[in-house]
């Protein structure tokens, strides 16, 4: 029994094919991963974040912690609030680099741990976010920009130090008893709260962090402001807040598991949320808004019918559609025989309706056209020749009888 051969379709992809069209999009995407590997190697072998004691970047604060280091003081570095809140005590100074973007949860486990600390606690940058848990009775103002500012308090650590880059966020400090130091345009940059309770334990608010970056530390009388902040007690605590740490309740514990999945959320993910959803509801307006009518443009050249034939009789060739190439063959055919045989055009594809038609015309011994019009797809490209030919003679031999 012969085997009749499969041709290759004109829309199947051969791997060569594949490959061609792919190659670029894998290649940029090999290039982004590969330069993206190399960025977080470099940046995780002797680099950290901003205002790490590890890091020596402009922006880091290593150069305060070996100050630090140098005068006796222990440093421990930590990303976890329950290790920051578990090492306060007397001896200790806690510093929270960023206290704004702790869940109001963990403000509230801060912030008792700070009340029943007889340490010290440095705040850097504190705003609207976290102030009124871990500050209360203290308001924010405009931010100013950073500049060099005088002490202007009896405060120890700013009398010694002297004039100091300060700036940023500004403190409003009410009723409370407050050491208010380094004003800017009458409200202070810099705010020792003391502990109400502990006695010795004090808490500082600092409206910039920059006098502890490595790039500003040794200008005007940052580093004596930093050491005398900082090196107060023997041991540091250098608390770094990240997304990472999960969120803990008033015992130092993790969160309540009946807590939803949005109370986990940072508000500023659900608001970043919602902005791209707005920006890509915009965008959906924006690419489907209705272009109007159609203007019809001459064309620059005029194409003739036989060669558009031609070009995509090459296409089909060099594809092998020979499948698609006799169906547009007897497609065709059949369009144009219907009419001439009384078929509505509808059923021009139907052999139970045209078939009949075509016998009635032609003489008895014509035979059966079944396979010329609805047959198989010819294997070879002589084949489809020899099919083109004979459906050319069936529709002369329809016109002449």
């Amino acid at each position: 029994m012969s085997r009749t051969p499969t041709s290759t379709t004109s829309t199947s992809l051969t791997p060569h094919q594949l490959w061609t069209r792919s190659r670029g999009t894998l290649l940029l995407l090999a290039l982004l991963l590969t330069g993206g590997i190399l960025v977080a190697a470099v940046q995780s072998a002797d680099h950290g974040g901003r205002l790490d004691p590890r890091s020596a970047d402009p922006a880091g604060s290593r150069a305060v912690a070996e100050l630090l280091q140098a005068q006796g003081v222990t440093l421990q570095v930590t990303d976890s609030l329950t290790e920051a809140t578990t090492a306060t005590g007397a001896d200790t100074t806690l510093l929270v680099t960023t206290p704004d973007l702790l869940t109001p949860r963990q403000q509230s486990t801060l912030y008792g741990a700070m009340t029943r600390s007889p340490g010290r606690t440095v705040l850097l940058t504190p705003g609207s976010p976290s102030l009124p848990t871990l500050a209360p009775g203290i308001d924010t103002g405009r931010a100013v920009p950073v500049s060099t500012r005088e002490a202007g308090c009896a405060l120890p650590a700013a009398t010694r130090a002297g004039s100091a880059e300060l700036g940023g966020e500004r403190y409003r400090t009410g009723g409370t008893t407050a050491d208010s130091c380094y004003l800017a345009d009458g409200l202070p940059t810099l705010v020792r709260l003391p502990n109400t309770g502990t006695g010795t334990g004090d808490t500082v608010l600092l409206g910039s962090a920059e006098l502890l970056t490595n790039e500003h530390l040794a200008r005007e009388g940052n580093a004596a402001l930093a050491l005398h902040l900082l090196g107060s007690r023997p041991h540091l605590v250098w608390y770094l807040p990240s997304l990472a740490d999960a969120p803990a309740d008033a015992t130092g514990a993790s969160d309540d598991p009946t807590d939803s999945f949005l109370d986990l959320i940072p508000s500023g993910w659900l608001w970043g949320t919602l902005q791209l959803a707005l920006a890509a509801v915009l965008a959906a307006v924006w690419r489907g808004r209705r272009l109007g009518a159609l203007v019809p443009e001459r064309l620059p050249v005029a194409i003739r019918a036989s060669e558009t034939t031609e070009g995509r009789a090459r296409l089909y060739r060099k594809t092998d559609a020979r499948d698609r190439a006799a169906t547009v063959l007897r497609t065709a055919t059949r369009d144009r025989l219907a009419p001439l045989l009384g078929v509505p055009g509808r059923d021009a594809h139907s052999p139970e309706l045209l078939l009949p038609a075509l016998s009635a015309r032609l003489p008895a011994n014509a035979g059966d056209h079944r396979d010329l019009l609805f047959g198989p797809v010819p294997t070879n490209d002589a084949a489809l020749v020899r099919l083109a030919d004979q459906l050319d003679a069936l529709e002369r031999e329809v016109r002449t009888s």
